[in-house]
């Protein structure tokens, strides 16, 4: 490879890839025009009477948009030594995805039924919205997560337990009041949905007994539903932060590096400056 060559690949990838940077971030805006634009037409076209009035509009504006994608996703890997890193990756299979359908409906007849996902390409947001306070955070807030997963764990455990138990108790008293509670995993279901605050109103509790049960459920629901916020949230709040930048490795594509990294975390190639 050229000198002259690798430079376009370098600086196009900055381009692309990362957000530092003031093209890169006009990059970014863009594409994140295009991407609303695209969702849009997509919510647009579901609408039978606009589709109709408004078709070849509708049909020449997503294949503009389906084509600046495919040159997009055909920058991005030509500008990495390791294609596949991206191609395989969630984001690379999100923008195949979301592409492949104009050009599926252009070849075969009735392809129109993967319409559907070209709504993919509102995940590609996550991955523009990457300016490095929000990285870092975000990597706080997974890290914490991670950190948390056993006592969420034993908490989900001890709710389900809870919900079984009171599931079977609302079948015992409730059991011949014609009120929906005709079986425990029923019973338990409306538990689940009671405890979680969300009442669907399917199914009520017909006995005084049931209804002063079933108020104590709604009581606790409020209660629970705090508890793996409080978990997650101490966690989070003890972790030392770690600040990273959006700077991305164009010989495998990873991004989240920190500041001070001269090497990247994932492969060990030196980063560009």
């Amino acid at each position: 490879m050229t000198k002259e060559k690798s430079k376009w690949r370098t600086k196009l990838h900055d381009i692309i890839y990362e957000a530092d940077t003031p093209a890169g971030k006009w990059f970014d805006i863009s594409l994140l025009i295009l991407i609303l634009v695209s969702i849009v037409l997509v919510m647009v076209e579901s609408v039978e009477e606009i589709r109709l009035q408004h078709q070849n509009l509708i049909v020449t504006l997503e294949w503009v948009v389906t084509i600046l994608f495919t040159l997009e996703y055909f920058a991005r890997i030509i500008t990495i030594n390791k294609p596949k890193s991206y191609i395989f990756s969630f984001y690379g299979i999100i923008d195949f995805l979301s592409t492949i359908p104009m050009y599926l409906s252009f070849f075969f007849v009735g392809a129109n039924a993967f319409i559907a996902l070209r709504g993919l390409r509102l995940l590609r947001i996550f991955r523009i919205l990457k300016l490095a306070q929000f990285v870092g955070e975000s990597d706080n807030l997974v890290r914490a997560m991670k950190n948390s997963r056993a006592k969420i764990i034993v908490f989900l455990v001890a709710v389900l337990s809870m919900s079984i138990i009171l599931g079977t108790l609302m079948y015992l008293v409730e059991a011949g009041q014609d009120s929906g509670f005709d079986s425990i995993p029923r019973s338990v279901y409306w538990t689940i949905v009671t405890l979680t605050t969300v009442g669907y109103g399917d199914i009520a509790p017909a006995s005084a007994i049931g209804q002063f049960i079933a108020a104590i459920i709604m009581i606790l629901g409020y209660g629970i539903i705090a508890v793996p916020t409080g978990i997650v949230s101490a966690e989070y709040v003890n972790k030392k932060k770690i600040h990273v930048n959006t700077q991305s490795c164009i010989n495998c594509g990873k991004e989240g590096h920190k500041d001070e990294a001269d090497f990247c975390y994932n492969c060990g190639n030196k980063l560009h400056d």
